[in-house]
């Protein structure tokens, strides 16, 4: 998937903010009333940063937030109550500040850009999560990612849709520190790897504004209005040519 956050910053475009506004028409089943919501969608808004929520809807217990923008999840861990949380399809890179939702049993990744597999250790303070997907992350992609999230949450119940089994558990916990010591390296592999693409998505943007840029300078405007050519732009000196041709 593109780098959309980097691209839209060169670009100049406006992303979406979570505004009491939209939270009040997305909670019209609770006839607009927003403190005692229990359940919202705010999926498909373009929301660029997660915030308020904590704030306004301290007793929400689903929370829909799928197909975003969103880079990073902050500002949802004084919501204690919170069951359910899908993040999945945004540009989240790893797992973080989640520790606060302590009633947290299922939460849903599916298809970011998490890379940091290590970053799941902060979910073992969520003891009632029961289950994960992370499917569609390049670090689904690393040997030994199952065994790593099986042996390191050790009362998840369910990864990716698949039940986990005793046996499975067992096995896991037994191929730890080896299992532990490969993912390490790929994850380190795979984030020098992110920041270079990031780098380099970032260039591209700058230089095709500063190329949009410079091609709005080639005009400029005339006393009755109209625009005209610059007589120092490629523009003019290719149709001068023409002219004494």
């Amino acid at each position: 998937r593109p780098l959309a956050t980097a691209a839209a910053g060169w670009r100049g475009a406006s992303l979406s903010d979570v505004t009491e506004q939209l939270v009040r028409q997305r909670a019209e089943h609770n006839n607009g009333e927003i403190f005692s919501l229990e359940e919202i969608s705010l999926h498909q808004q373009d929301l660029e940063k997660l915030e308020h929520l904590d704030k306004w809807c301290r007793d929400i217990k689903i929370l829909y937030l799928q197909n975003n923008l969103i880079p990073r999840i902050e500002n949802v861990g004084k919501l204690k109550k919170l069951e359910y949380l899908n993040l999945a399809l945004n540009n989240i890179e790893r797992i973080e500040n989640l520790e606060g939702c302590e009633d947290l049993q299922k939460l849903d990744l599916t298809a970011n850009f998490i890379g940091e597999l290590s970053s799941i250790v902060s979910l073992k303070k969520n003891i009632h999560l029961k289950e994960l997907f992370l499917v569609g992350n390049p670090c689904t992609d690393f040997e030994g990612y199952r065994p790593f999230v099986v042996a390191t949450l050790h009362r998840l119940q369910a990864l990716d849709g698949r039940e986990i089994r005793r046996s499975e558990r067992t096995q896991a916990l037994q191929n730890y520190p080896v299992v532990k010591k490969q993912v390490q390296e790929q994850e380190q592999a795979y984030l020098l790897k992110r920041s270079r693409e990031k780098e380099e998505a970032e260039r591209r943007s700058q230089e095709k504004w500063e190329k949009k840029k410079k091609e709005r300078k080639e005009w400029t405007p005339g006393f009755s209005g109209q625009w005209y050519a610059s007589i120092d732009s490629p523009l003019f000196m290719c149709m001068f040519r023409h002219v004494q041709l």
